[in-house]
């Protein structure tokens, strides 16, 4: 009896270590991920780019917490995350022929004085003039794209599903973007991000050369 109490004691002490081990070890990375973020951020360069990766897919919320002490706001963060993936993904998606590849752009782009009718794909654009996506898409479609303006996730994933592009583009607010590139990525689509100028629901503006200069990418093997 007092050896199985013996055992039993020792059993417990072995695990108690061991947790308080697995704790200093996971406070490490923690630290060590914001860290890196951090001097990141401050040079402008990303440094170890994958740990980063890592960091923000599985620790988010905790990596954000320490670098918001650190007196990092979160909307930087975030673009700061979105900007990484860009960087991560650029090769594949310029390795993507421009058939294969799909744009998703928001509907608070448009006019408020837009004559497009929602139809089960999105907004299907009169090209009325009233607003800078006209020749935007003309240029974008005839470069091979699939364009849709969108009011909602449901039709990204409506549309991915139909025309199954290997890659896309998602355009929009800091967080519709996030949130994009969060879903292309757990369902296996190349994504690039291009956050709007401005925020609101109605007459956004799009950072059109930024859209342009990604939508461009393209490898001399394609």
């Amino acid at each position: 009896m007092v050896i199985e109490t013996n055992s039993l004691s020792q059993l417990l002490l072995v695990l108690s270590e061991a947790t308080i081990l697995f704790l200093v070890l996971f406070l490490l990375f923690i630290v060590c991920i914001a860290g890196v973020v951090l001097l990141s951020i401050k040079h402008d360069k990303f440094y170890f780019p994958r740990l980063m990766r890592a960091g923000f897919k599985f620790m988010d919320g905790v990596v954000r917490s320490v670098c918001k002490f650190a007196g990092v706001e979160d909307n930087k963060l975030t673009v700061f995350f979105i900007r990484l993936h860009n960087s991560m993904s650029e090769s594949d998606f310029a390795n993507t022929d421009f058939k294969d590849r799909a744009i998703f752009l928001p509907h608070c782009l448009r006019s408020s004085q837009c004559p497009a009718n929602l139809t089960p794909e999105g907004l299907f654009c009169k090209h009325c003039g009233k607003c800078e996506l006209d020749h935007t898409i003309d240029e974008l479609e005839g470069m091979g794209y699939k364009v849709f303006i969108v009011p909602g996730s449901t039709f990204i994933n409506r549309m991915v599903k139909k025309y199954l592009p290997r890659a896309i583009i998602g355009v929009g607010c800091i967080r519709e973007v996030k949130d994009g590139l969060e879903f292309a990525d757990k369902i296996g689509v190349i994504v690039m991000g291009v956050i709007n100028k401005t925020d609101g629901c109605v007459e956004t503006l799009a950072d059109l050369q930024e859209l342009m200069s990604i939508a461009m990418l393209r490898s001399p093997h394609t």
